[in-house]
């Protein structure tokens, strides 16, 4: 995967403001004017280019956003919500409709499993979880009406990674549309070079990286785009996650240094996961040779970027984790909180928190442990300092028993 120049894409494109600041200027506008009602109708009817009408409908800020999302995810377009999962949902509600089925995979953020466990099938739409690498499964849970395959590159929070090939592959099979939340992996996997027809991210994560803000994105065909705008029947028109100019311009600016930001949060990570493996810790981490999905992602993967700023660790309990994670904070070695993409690293106990969602005896099977700690690593310079004072945390909590 040498030729990916997404980064330079990004930096390569030019948003002048209208007084010549090298900073787009901010329409902090909600609605704009006319010179004519006819003009007024033609931008009603998405015939008007360039030209606004109301901030739900599209804002300047908003659409240079998403080209230069659509530049990070190798897609024609793209679109920014005002969340995640108002990228999540609007996609799939885009794309079924009542009697429909979806196949996922089970292991995917707690928030989207709710979505598609409970919230889906009173609008008739049902939803097959499968092991996303069991391809036999897959195939074989194919019916009539299956219209999405979904999945995440690397799962939440069990870092599992799906083979977007051959997910690729079976979905053109079977005309299938393949959705694929890149939210853990930004520059590092571009799921749209493997036949993902749709990329989402929850643009709060490594994308905007300052935890100041809520913003999602789904990039796809310029079709595909407009018909979720569409007036009478587009998903996010209708339903209205809009994002917020200000927003917007806040993530874009945060967007260029997204490439140098990556680049650090895997080499801490991996620093550290190599360092707690060899303590004996019982931690998962894709760019270990351990991990069994090491080498699928070394295939897929832009390796300037690394393997990604997530790690888990299972602590055994939920309160040794606790324990843990407390002093971790009490330590000043990041805190204990939802999310990742932070500077400082965060980490939180995944079956208490954002997989709690999922039942026990659902979340058990699927390998989440109730002493099971998701860190999202920091942009620590000195490393190997944090590794130590870590290492000391854990041994003080008896996560570590040194012998």
């Amino acid at each position: 995967m040498k030729d990916f120049n997404a980064a330079n894409e990004i930096q390569d494109l030019q948003y002048f403001g209208e007084f010549g600041g090298v900073n787009p200027s901010i329409s902090d506008s909600s609605t704009y004017t006319f010179l004519s009602a006819k003009t007024m109708f033609d931008t009603f009817e998405g015939n008007a280019e360039g030209c606004y009408l109301y901030s739900r409908h599209s804002s300047p800020m908003n659409l240079y956003l998403a080209q230069a999302l659509a530049k990070l995810e190798n897609t024609a377009a793209a679109n920014v919500t005002a969340s995640g999962m108002g990228a999540i949902t609007t996609v799939l509600l885009q794309l079924c409709k009542s009697g429909d089925h979806i196949i996922s995979s089970r292991t995917i953020y707690g928030g989207t499993y709710a979505f598609l466990k409970n919230f889906l099938p009173p609008f008739q739409i049902e939803t097959s979880f499968v092991d996303i690498n069991n391809f036999e499964a897959i195939e074989q849970a194919i019916g009539p009406k299956t219209k999405v395959i979904y999945c995440e590159s690397v799962s939440n929070p069990l870092l599992e990674v799906a083979d977007l090939r051959k997910l690729g592959t079976i979905c053109k099979k079977y005309n299938l549309k393949l959705v694929v939340d890149n939210t853990f992996s930004p520059l590092s996997i571009s799921p749209a070079l493997f036949g993902a027809d749709i990329v989402i991210h929850s643009l709060t994560k490594f994308i905007n990286g300052s935890s100041d803000t809520v913003g999602g994105v789904y990039c796809g065909t310029q079709d595909f785009i407009d018909a979720t705008k569409n007036v009478n029947s587009g998903a996010c028109m209708l339903l209205g996650p809009t994002m917020d100019s200000l927003r917007s311009a806040s993530i874009l600016k945060n967007l260029r240094t997204l490439h140098i930001r990556v680049k650090q949060h895997s080499h801490n990570a991996h620093y550290l996961a190599e360092r707690f493996e060899q303590d004996g810790l019982k931690v998962s981490y894709p760019g270990l040779a351990s991990h069994r999905h090491h080498e699928l992602l070394k295939n897929m993967m832009h390796s300037e970027y690394g393997f990604g700023g997530i790690l888990t660790l299972d602590a055994g309990t939920t309160e040794k984790a606790n324990e843990l994670m407390e002093l971790m904070q009490t330590e000043n070695l990041g805190y204990l909180a939802v999310s990742l993409g932070f500077y400082k690293t965060l980490f939180s106990c995944s079956g208490s928190s954002t997989s709690s969602e999922i039942p026990e005896e659902e979340r058990l099977s699927m390998g989440i442990s109730d002493g099971l700690i998701r860190f999202s690593i920091g942009l620590d310079h000195d490393i190997d300092r944090t590794y130590q004072r870590m290492k000391a945390c854990m041994i003080k909590t008896g996560v570590l028993i040194t012998r």
